[in-house]
């Protein structure tokens, strides 16, 4: 049951991230591409996690789960601070 919870967790951030970048392709709005920057990180963070508990049990991921996690706030975080009043 876990692993289905995984694979729904990074389809649906995958999701949202393609939903993301489309309106930012009929908008032009930056925040939305930053956004979308943003969720395809967190698909990736999730993608490892499902790799990490259940496809490679003996590696440790945690680091490139984190780092990957860490990057996708680090895009919103810029998104919201330096595009957000455009």
């Amino acid at each position: 049951m876990a692993s289905a919870v995984y694979i729904l967790g990074a389809l649906v951030t995958l999701f949202c991230g393609a939903l993301l970048t489309r309106a930012y392709a009929r908008v032009r709005k930056r925040l939305l591409l930053w956004s979308g920057v943003c969720f395809f990180g967190l698909a990736l963070s999730n993608v490892l996690l499902f790799l990490d508990l259940v496809i490679f049990t003996t590696v440790d991921l945690y680091l490139w789960r984190l780092l990957a996690a860490t990057f996708a706030m680090l895009a919103m975080l810029y998104g919201l601070v330096w595009e957000g009043d455009r």
